[in-house]
């Protein structure tokens, strides 16, 4: 995309367009890393053994943690880059891609070394006992020891290419790492090829991320007399305004996902309790969840450098009219979806798995999440405003209150209330509360910044 392409996008583009353009490839790109997710639990289920589902669901946590690097240096890299690309400042987006790339490849090393050296420990940690803990290790050799730093790599990519307006290009990315997933989990997973198991789907998981590295590795350097995105170390610098302005949206974003970690590592030990067959039902039911779940992640994410570009150039108004747009697209959806997914629940868990203890299990967990489906779909497209705009503190203080102040004291309440079936309506409880604050405070956030633009 040449530079007058991205102006056009960013600055005149009818919203409508706008918006399209940004959060079609990435709700695909979402939608395409949530099917392959869900053919690890397909494919793994097709064994008809809950030792190896329950091993995928056991390690789901520490793959969750990779969220945290991904958006401490993805998500506040690509706001930082759109915000400096609003104000025509390409010396910062250069240096700044730089900073991100580097700093998630050094995590995704330590994540590698840190996972090898404390195994047992962390298996234990993560609910495995002695049933499961040998599958559960094997998948996280192939996922962590040895797929963590291009995992990450994917991700952090993918949000520095979109952060300059090449949606496209992000999304064909992700999806082509994940397309080969899909093409590959069969063979490594199921009897007739390798019949590895469970550790089938990680080594599976490894090889598509290495090639998704390498679409954008070859990506950036075609595009490289075009592309203000940077990998160069030579570029790296710890300057002040890049290292805050990507820690003050990417610390914030990064703890939410760490509690996000906490939450479901609580709500897997919850589970255990209760056999192997509610936790593989458990992460049926979490995954097919998920698909909604990233409907409305990719409004969020899509809309974001729209949202930045626009609050660097101080045009209020251009960004509320992409929110609002956006807003009442994927509330529409996912409301659609919520009610689907409650009347089809049984019958979704069952594409998974064929044993009736599972699917039991498994439709009652459903549909209790899908029904706070809608609420949090306000909730993601406000936290991505406050990310957007710089104010990772606002998007500190919705993480604390989902996660900390109010999800995970309702896992515990409604697990005493409700044994085990009260584990899914925890975000349920969470959302209502927190989709409220959420249109209070954007009521506030665009009336403030429409001040400020009419002072100007």
């Amino acid at each position: 995309m040449d530079d007058r392409a991205k102006l056009e996008l960013f600055e005149n583009a009818p919203p409508a367009r706008a918006v399209m353009t940004m959060a079609v490839p990435t709700i695909i790109s979402s939608l395409v890393m949530v099917v392959y997710s869900l053919a690890d639990t397909y494919f793994v289920g097709m064994l008809g053994d809950p030792v190896q589902n329950a091993a995928v669901t056991l390690a789901s946590p520490v793959l969750l943690a990779f969220n945290a690097v991904n958006n401490l240096f993805g998500v506040g890299s690509s706001s930082l880059m759109s915000r400096a690309l609003g104000q025509k400042d390409h010396d910062t987006v250069r240096r700044t891609s730089a900073f991100g790339f580097w700093c998630a490849l050094c995590s995704g090393l330590i994540f590698s070394l840190g996972y090898t050296a404390f195994r047992g420990t962390l298996l234990v940690g993560l609910g495995a006992d002695e049933i499961t803990i040998g599958a559960t290790g094997e998948y996280l050799f192939w996922t962590v020891s040895c797929g963590a730093a291009p995992a990450i790599l994917n991700v952090v990519m993918a949000y520095l290419v979109r952060a300059e307006g090449a949606s496209l290009h992000a999304s064909i990315g992700t999806m082509s790492g994940c397309l080969l997933n899909i093409l590959l989990d069969p063979v490594f997973i199921l009897p007739w090829g390798l019949g590895m198991g469970a550790a089938g789907a990680g080594c599976a998981t490894f090889l598509s991320n290495c090639f998704a590295c390498g679409y954008f590795f070859v990506l950036l350097f075609l595009k490289r007399r075009s592309t203000y995105v940077s990998l160069s170390p030579r570029m790296v610098r710890f300057s002040r305004i890049i290292v805050v302005g990507v820690c003050m949206v990417g610390i914030p974003s990064s703890i939410q996902n760490l509690l996000n970690v906490t939450g479901m590592t609580v709500l897997n030990n919850f589970t255990s309790g209760f056999g192997a067959d509610a936790v593989a039902a458990m992460g049926i039911a979490h995954k097919v969840n998920m698909v909604p779940m990233q409907v409305a992640m990719g409004f969020s994410q899509g809309i974001m450098p729209l949202i930045s570009y626009n609050y660097g150039s101080g045009n209020a108004k251009r960004m509320k009219d992409v929110f609002f747009f956006a807003a009442r697209i994927s509330l529409g959806m996912i409301t659609v979806i919520s009610v689907g997914y409650y009347l089809g629940a049984g019958g979704l868990v069952a594409l998974f798995m064929d044993n009736p203890a599972i699917v039991g299990y498994g439709s009652r967990f459903l549909q209790g999440m899908c029904l706070g489906l809608p609420f949090l779909c306000m909730d993601f497209m406000a936290v991505g405003v406050f990310q957007a705009c710089g104010l990772g503190e606002k998007a500190l203080v919705f993480a604390i209150l989902r996660k900390i102040v109010l999800e995970i004291p309702a896992l515990y309440l409604l697990n005493w209330v409700y044994p085990l079936y009260g584990l899914a309506y925890a975000q349920l409880a969470a959302e209502v509360v927190l989709a409220t604050a959420a249109v209070v405070v954007l009521a506030r956030l665009f009336q403030g910044l429409a001040q400020k633009t009419d002072t100007a």
